[in-house]
């Protein structure tokens, strides 16, 4: 059950994370489908998150956070920049995208 926290420091780009979080929640589950695992929209968690100060690198920063299968493990990088570039083209600001591969449990049956 892959989760995406979304930290944004702009007030404007709330609303707009939020209007792309379906499209977004279906791209992802589509880049870390791998092997037999089959992942929907309906299996990722998207959090918004307004950040305070100003030590944020990006305007926008996520942090993508799934089980580390050898598959993911081998392409993180471009993941990455997959993730990004979908994001990039739609909202026109500065983003960056950590994977963060591990391994997890989680209360869904």
């Amino acid at each position: 059950m892959p989760t995406i926290n979304i930290f944004y420091s702009d007030n404007d780009d709330g609303p707009k994370l939020d209007e792309l979080t379906s499209e977004l929640k279906k791209y992802v589950a589509q880049k870390l489908t791998c092997g037999d695992i089959q992942l929907n929209e309906d299996e990722v968690s998207v959090r918004l998150l307004k950040a305070r100060g100003n030590g944020m690198i990006a305007s926008v920063e996520l942090e993508v956070t799934a089980a580390a299968f050898a598959e993911r493990v081998e392409k993180q990088d471009e993941i990455c920049l997959n993730i990004q570039k979908f994001l990039k083209d739609r909202l026109k600001t500065d983003i960056y995208v950590w994977l963060i591969l591990a391994e997890l449990g989680h209360s869904q049956k």
